[in-house]
């Protein structure tokens, strides 16, 4: 902060998790206050790679902004831009965006950068992989050349390290962590399942209170296991490419709130996006390289807090999943297990807290009104999509239409 508030471009790197949000938001907001934008003319930019991450960044600079009496936008596609380009209008002093719909408002005359003073590229590694780096370039080169300029990353790769010597002047150099570090308080296990007992095993280890992110490696295998989890009375939510941005938001907001305690995600969540106590993160199937490893476990043992970490695989998996956790420097405990085992319920346990609390006590209700039986979870194999009152499938994943009344469970047993 002291060298971001003083002008100096800075070149950050640091895990997910490790509190750069805050990191550049305060400074940016503070060498901004004392003026206003000009319509169509934001002074402050900040570039971020996906919408969730738009929106999160927005929640956490917009108050620190208004306290400094400047107004904050977020611009991002899947949603319609009537309202980005009117906040265009009023005079914006920061836009928080993702670099395509930018570029399209600027093409159509909504929008110029001449007039800002900070740029910010948030997550910068994640653009490159998405191929966002030319655009990002178009736009940095609309911005003044004396503004001050803040890069961060988790990765220095060979192209980050181009926009860094294209950019960046003399920046002061941050960083908190090795980018190849696993998180450093989390607990990881490795556990092998038969693959018709992958479902119950899952079903199991979210049967927990708190709050779990389980990944899939398909946008069909996020929506069958949410509407699986729904079913069996764990309510769960999905997110992934093929839900529209309203969809996203609902769905987000939903395990925000606790009112869905599992997300079930493509590795569309695997970067960017922060909910406080997530205990638990499960990947149901093993991701493809180490890299989405790190990043998927990061959202559990964020900002000095714990979590756990759990792989499945099958038999099958073994050889690469072992090359994956090596060259990802996680040693994990192994285990073969079957839904009943007492360590999938000790995971579970452990992951989560005990006593219930009100507000799950009031959910926990039969059909009848009387509060449900307590005592240990089996979880039911799923036998397809959750029904709505009238038998008919429900229409989402989301659990519109299947039970989100969490059952009341008892301590999980240990051994």
């Amino acid at each position: 902060m002291p060298d971001a508030l003083s002008g100096r471009d800075v070149l950050g790197r640091g895990r997910t998790g490790s509190g750069k949000t805050l990191a550049f938001s305060i400074p940016l907001a503070m060498r901004l206050a004392g003026a206003r934008s000009k319509p169509g003319r934001p002074r402050g930019l900040v570039l971020v790679p996906t919408r969730e991450l738009a929106n999160q960044v927005h929640a956490v600079l917009s108050p620190i902004a208004r306290a400094m009496r400047l107004s904050v936008i977020t611009v991002f596609g899947g949603a319609a831009q009537g309202p980005q380009v009117m906040g265009l209008r009023k005079g914006a002093d920061i836009v928080v965006a993702c670099p395509g719909r930018l570029a399209d408002l600027i093409r159509q005359g909504h929008c110029r950068l001449d007039a800002v003073q900070v740029s910010v590229l948030d997550g910068a590694d994640h653009m490159a992989d998405l191929g966002f780096l030319p655009v990002v370039r178009q736009l940095l080169e609309a911005t003044p050349s004396t503004g001050q300029r803040l890069l961060f990353s988790a990765t220095l790769d060979n192209a980050v390290d181009v926009l860094v010597k294209t950019f960046l002047s003399s920046p002061a150099i941050h960083s908190v962590d090795s980018a190849a570090a696993p998180t450093p308080k989390a607990v990881h296990h490795l556990l092998t399942v038969e693959h018709e007992e992958r479902f119950d095993v899952l079903a199991t280890l979210a049967s927990g209170h708190g709050r779990s992110v389980i990944f899939t490696k398909t946008k069909h295998g996020a929506i069958k296991l949410a509407r699986q989890l729904t079913e069996a009375q764990i309510p769960a939510v999905d997110l992934h490419g093929n839900l529209n941005q309203r969809a996203r938001e609902r769905n987000l907001a939903s395990f925000t709130t606790g009112s869905a305690r599992v997300l079930v995600a493509t590795d569309i969540a695997a970067r960017g996006i922060h909910v406080d106590g997530v205990e638990l993160v499960v990947h149901a199937d093993p991701p493809a390289e180490h890299k989405a490893y790190l990043h998927r476990s990061g959202r559990t043992a964020r900002a000095g807090a714990a979590g756990i970490v759990v792989t499945l695989q099958t038999r099958a998996q073994e050889r690469g999943v072992r090359s994956l956790m090596k060259r990802a420097n996680v040693s994990a405990a192994k285990a073969d297990v079957t839904p009943d085992s007492p360590l999938l319920r000790e995971i579970a346990g452990e992951a989560a807290p005990l006593v219930p609390s009100d507000g799950e006590r009031s959910a926990a209700r039969t059909s009848n009104g009387k509060p449900s039986e307590t005592g240990s979870f089996k979880p039911r194999r799923s036998s397809g999509a959750p029904k709505n009152a009238t038998g008919q499938p429900s229409r989402s994943a989301s659990g519109r239409g299947g039970r989100l009344g969490a059952r009341r469970r008892g301590p999980a047993p240990r051994g």
